[in-house]
This record gives C-alpha cells, structure tokens and sequence, in this order.
C-alpha cells in the first residue's frame, strides 16, 4: 500500500493501516413517531506509525492522494518530536492464515427496512406502556488490514440493533435492546415487549433505602458491570494503574462459578473478526476460571513486555476486550427469583463511576424499572437508589447465574457482552446524597 511504503521511505520502523468502507442506516423515534431517518457512506484509513519507539496514530476522511501524503509527513514529523514509549516492542509479523468466523454477514441486512422495524418494536411496547423512545441501527462494513510486516487480511460484516425505552407516568420506564450481525437472530419486537413490561411492573414507584441486598441484576444491568472487567482486563488498563486487576495474576478474583471469557471469534459476536488490528487471527481467552484471574488481555508489545503471547486484543493503540462472556450457570431465571427472600431486581444501570480504580471501589445509577424482592415475589417498584460497592467484592459474592444468555451493546457497554442474569448477594446500597 503506498501509505506504508511512504511512510517506510520517511524512516518509520512499523505501520498499520485499517481501511474502512461502511454504509450506516439510523432511525431515531420518539413519543411513539419516526423523527428521523437518514443514511449515510463512510470511508477512511486508520493509521498507526511507530519510528524508535515513537508511537503516533490518527484519522483520515479524505482520501485522496495529496491529503494521505500530506498525512504522512506529518505523523512521521510528530513521531521524531515526541519522547520515545520505552514499553513499545513491536507489532506482529505475517503472514497468517485465517479462518471465517460464523455469523457475521447478512445480505438481508443490506436491505433492511429501519422504519418497518421500528414500527413493529414500539407496537410491542405499546401493549404495556404509553410512550416509546429510541434508535434503530443497521451497517455494512468492509474492513481491511495492511502492515508493514507482510500482513494482508480483509472481511466484511453487517449489524443490526434496536435499543427502545418505555414510559408510562414519571419514574415508571424500562429498556431493553435487541441486537445482531444476522437478521434471524435480530428480535425487536422482544425487545418493544420487554420494555413495556418493565414500565407496567414499575408503576407508582416507592422511595428505596439504603442498607445491604441480594440483588439480581439483568443482563442490560450486569453487562455494564462486566464491559468494565473487560476494560479493565487489559494489560494497558493494569499497567496504567487504572484497574483492580494489577497484581492479581493467579490469585482469585470471584466466586468459583464464575467464568469470563473473551472471545474474538464467537458466531454472531458483535465485535467478532476473523483478526484484530495488528492482522493477528481471533482466539478464545479465559480471562476468570473458576473464580481465578488467569491472563490479561495482550497485543505483540504487551505479551513480548510481559513475556507472554498474544491474544490477539490488539487494537490500534492498546489491547481491547472483543466479546466479553459471563459462562451461563444452571438456574432458571425463576429459580433465581425464588431465592431470594429479601432484595432487588434491577434492570438498568447507567454512570458507573469510579472512586478508585486500583480497588474498584465504584457507584452506579439503576435506571428504570427497580423492583423490591421479599420471598422470592417482586412486590413493588423502587426509586432514588444507588448501588454502591466494589467490583471484586461483587464477583466473590456471586453466587446463581442463570442459563439463558442475551447479547447486550450499548451506550455504557460500548463493548459487547453475551450475559445471563446474575444474583449478588449482600450488595451495598445507598441513596443520593443531593
């Protein structure tokens, strides 16, 4: 490619350059009505450059010749200006054969009716709540891969998502989202009937208190919980001094039911590839076996940093979580509920926020339907609380998962998480402090 071949010319030591070509549907709705709908084309490169240890990245939209040489110059230039990342050692070398990954293309999906969906998703919510918000999502992506190291890798992928929140009076909402890369797996009419379920439990909501819960988190609430282990897995996380995980190699981290995987390659998985940034081909990693932290997640300069291979996490800069999957446990989502004599079943979380993150100590908002559990019957909806805790302490005190798994994608789950629900016990909650 002549960005890397320039770019080689100017003295850089490794490229990477991902070009992406994308068309992108999106139908915004709101008090039950389409407000917009639009599409639109994407082309660009991303290009990373490391020259003596010199690591520099950027964007590119403009394509054309002047603008990618006029690019160049300049990140080589920034490169020579900046210090040298005495941590870096490299990117991958190839080639690689690679193997296709199932379930990540749909033709269907490339002519797929936004506002036929969003339609039937709201009808579904419509049953059970008054007023429906929400955005509808489909893609085609063509993605590809060119190092200075003689790799060459090239896929495309489509996705479909729906994420619809239900309203009735104030304080009684619920959410839920459905998403896919195939269009048979793709259930937004579930997803319009979940949320308007939700907001029809949460009717006349009462003032929560504070005080220690078992508490069952759905897989919207749990997901978001779990992104941020995902997160926080990496080894440029741990390094950086912004993960709970630093110094827990080997050790235990959470209940022995609990195992979290990352996995690159899953069919269906929306963040699966057949390679990552580096060009590196996808694999399975366990990150928690049986309650015990095993690796972090590396790209080539972290594993040859940590004298360790790879897992193929790489992302332009850092390694990055792919899919994160909480193993599925062996409870019925009932079940659950029956054992529990006195606690919550929160649906939704928003603004996690940590205090520290070498601890984990962090807080986060339930959004939407809260319930209060008493015998294993939900007996009434709650308002106005906090969860307030520490990550590791809410991996030990796992203690039921169920067995039915939901792919969850969203705003504070930017990474995709494929989560049953869970149950917590003795989970601290507090209440705002305004």
């Amino acid at each position: 490619m002549d960005i890397i071949k320039k770019a080689l010319r100017l003295g850089a030591d490794d490229v990477i350059v991902e070009s992406l070509k994308g068309k992108f549907n999106q139908v915004k709705f709101a008090n039950n009505s389409i407000t917009v709908s639009q599409s639109w084309d994407i082309f660009r490169y991303n290009i990373f450059l490391a020259l003596k240890k010199r690591i520099v990245n950027t964007t590119i939209y403009d394509v054309s010749k002047k603008s990618i040489e006029k690019t160049v110059k300049s990140l080589v230039k920034a490169a020579k200006l900046i210090k040298p990342n005495n941590d870096y050692f490299g990117i991958a070398r190839g080639p690689f054969r690679y193997k296709p990954v199932g379930e990540l293309y749909d033709k269907k999906i490339e002519n797929v009716s936004g506002i036929d969906i969003v339609e039937s998703a709201v009808n579904s919510a419509l049953q059970y709540s008054k007023k429906t918000a929400g955005v509808f999502y489909s893609s085609l992506n063509e993605r590809n891969i060119e190092t200075s190291s003689n790799i060459s890798a090239s896929e495309k992928t489509t996705s479909i998502s729906i994420s619809l929140r239900a309203f009735n009076k104030k304080d009684e909402s619920g959410h839920s989202i459905s998403c896919s890369r195939v269009l048979n797996k793709f259930k937004p009419e579930a997803a319009g009937e979940k949320a308007g379920s939700i907001a029809e439990l949460a009717k006349k909501p009462h003032k929560g208190e504070q005080g220690s819960f078992d508490v069952i988190f759905d897989p919207f609430a749990i997901a978001n919980l779990l992104s941020v282990i995902g997160r926080f897995s990496s080894s440029f996380a741990v390094d950086s001094g912004f993960s709970f995980l630093r110094d827990k190699l080997g050790k235990r981290i959470g209940n022995r039911i609990v195992n979290l995987i990352d996995n690159g390659r899953i069919n269906n998985g929306l963040n699966s590839y057949a390679f990552d940034h580096e060009g590196v081909p996808t694999k399975t990693t366990i990150i928690i076996d049986k309650g015990i932290l095993k690796t972090y997640l590396h790209n080539t300069s972290t594993a040859r940093k940590h004298k360790t291979k790879t897992t193929a996490n790489a992302g332009l800069i850092a390694p990055e979580p792919t899919n994160i999957i909480l193993k599925l446990g062996k409870y019925s989502k009932q079940s659950l509920f029956k054992n529990v004599k006195n606690g919550l079943y929160i649906t939704n979380v928003w603004y996690t926020r940590f205090q520290n993150y070498l601890t984990g100590d962090f807080s986060t908002i339930p959004r939407d339907g809260v319930f209060l559990i008493k015998n294993g019957e939900t007996i009434r909806s709650l308002k106005g609380i906090r969860v307030s805790d520490n990550l590791q302490r809410i991996l030990l005190n796992i203690v039921r998962i169920s067995n039915k798994p939901e792919w969850i994608q969203g705003w504070e789950s930017e990474n995709p998480v494929f989560t049953p629900y869970v149950l917590v016990k003795d989970v601290n909650i507090t209440l705002p402090t305004m």
